[in-house]
């Protein structure tokens, strides 16, 4: 459990007159003494096996009620690289859950960019022995692995003497003992002249995300009956759609079944291309793609071997090549909301509800842990704020939106 679920709640809690992602029409939410939402239900629908006497009762005036952000792509916070975790510095991890959960998240996969294989299993190992023990904050769901199976051509900002050939044995060396605790994999699918890799990481529990990559739609394709189901950072670091050659993107979005990540910083991808992708398509989640200057402020910091600069919460590498954001999560869905490319609910289900349907966790329902955000969007100032509900409840603190 996390920080607000593992608090006693002196009674039984009935939030009324909630909007909902995923649910029609006005709400009730019936949160236990354990902090566990025990019923969804319609507002016209009366609760069952609770006396009034045993309830306290909060109105939410039609304000918007989800669970925290899920990030599966964040890079690291707080001045840390998660590529350079250690165990002398592995106490970090502790405050940047405590960060992200205090940014509206409830769980993230650290991410490690390609690397040294000595540095990813460092990292690997650290991460593997935090995970069993992990108190307050932000859960970590497993790591995200960013390469090194990565294209040349499409390698970005990862460099280029650390990228690997994507074999069995190649995977089997960069795993090592902790493929157990990696969630999921980023690969060029037009690395594997096998076809044997992506059944493999599959066989392991392993998510497959294709990204960094020049495959061709037939290419992309074949990935995705393989058994690939995400695409990492739609747009960024793959072939743009085109009329005649689709390309991964193109394949990803006809393709049932598949998830493309993305990231609204307004710098990344272009408001006007994000609202061509959310008409195209429902499988999309939000990313932040945030770098270890999370937190910080704009700078210039360190970063493997070279440095970056931050800009407006925009990070790049001195030639100019885009390497990341230092924008939390759920700054993407406010912008979405604030571009006019995307309703309230939808922006909020894209950070909340569908990256854990990418990775199989169940969204907001019955017998969750109740880390619940309330969302306001005032209709005068035209922006969207949010709060961590429970914190209202157990606190008795007087409402703070944040935006």
């Amino acid at each position: 459990m996390t920080q607000a679920t593992q608090q006693v709640i002196s009674t039984n809690i009935n939030i009324i007159n909630a909007r909902v992602p995923g649910y029609k029409d006005l709400q009730m939410l019936l949160v236990n003494q354990k902090g566990i939402i025990e019923q969804i239900l319609p507002m016209h629908t009366g609760l069952q096996r609770v006396s009034a006497s045993d309830l306290q009762v909060l109105n939410v005036a039609g304000d918007w009620i989800s669970l925290g952000g899920v990030d599966l792509q964040i890079n690291g916070a707080l001045g840390l690289a998660f590529p350079d975790l250690t165990i002398t510095n592995s106490y970090s991890l502790e405050k940047i859950s405590q960060f992200l959960w205090d940014a509206g998240i409830d769980g993230f996969l650290p991410t490690l960019v390609t690397t040294s294989v000595e540095n990813i299993q460092r990292s690997l190992a650290v991460i593997a022995d935090v995970i069993p023990d992990q108190k307050a904050g932000a859960k970590i769901l497993g790591v995200h692995l960013e390469g090194p199976f990565l294209n040349y051509q499409k390698r970005g900002a990862h460099p280029a003497e650390y990228l690997l050939p994507l074999t069995i044995d190649e995977i089997k060396k960069v795993l090592g003992d902790y493929a157990h605790i990696v969630k999921v994999i980023t690969l060029a699918p037009e690395l594997d002249l096998t076809g044997e890799v992506i059944p493999y990481l599959r066989s392991l529990g392993i998510t497959v995300s294709l990204g960094h990559s020049q495959a061709t739609a037939a290419q992309a394709k074949q990935a995705f009956e393989l058994g690939a189901t995400m695409v990492t950072h739609a747009f960024n670091a793959m072939p743009p759609l085109h009329h005649r050659e689709p390309g991964l993107l193109g394949a990803a979005i006809t393709h049932p079944g598949v998830m493309c990540g993305f990231i609204a910083d307004g710098e990344h991808v272009s408001p006007m291309m994000l609202q061509i992708l959310l008409k195209a398509t429902k499988g999309l989640f939000l990313v932040s793609d945030a770098l270890s200057p999370l937190g910080l402020s704009d700078g210039v910091y360190p970063w493997d071997s070279r440095q970056i600069e931050v800009k407006n919460g925009t990070a790049r590498l001195p030639d100019g090549t885009l390497s990341g954001t230092t924008w939390p999560l759920l700054v993407g869905v406010q912008n979405l909301v604030k571009w006019g490319i995307c309703d309230v609910e939808n922006a909020i289900a894209l950070a909340t509800n569908a990256p854990r349907q990418a990775i199989n966790l169940p969204g907001i329902a019955p017998n969750q842990p109740a880390n619940l955000l309330r969302w306001h969007w005032d209709e005068n100032t035209l922006q969207l704020s949010w709060q961590r509900l429970l914190s209202e409840i157990l606190h008795n603190n007087e409402i703070k939106y944040t935006t």
